[in-house]
């Protein structure tokens, strides 16, 4: 169970990492992504993004 406390811990890290980088690249803004004000506060939900990002990883792991 402790490794994946660590794998989820090492993907956030990497995620917010590369984050920057694919908003550069237009990820984070594409149709499906939800941006809204709640309480004051800013929230965002990358939906279509996720969906994006888990697809090219399961390909790249399928060739790996």
């Amino acid at each position: 169970m402790i490794r994946w406390f660590i794998v989820v811990f090492l993907a956030l890290v990497c995620i917010s990492w590369f984050s920057p980088l694919l908003q550069r690249l237009g990820f984070g803004k594409l149709p499906g992504d939800l941006r809204f004000r709640l309480f004051g506060r800013a929230w965002y939900l990358p939906v279509t993004t996720t969906i994006l990002l888990s697809f090219v990883a399961s390909a790249i792991a399928k060739f790996v």
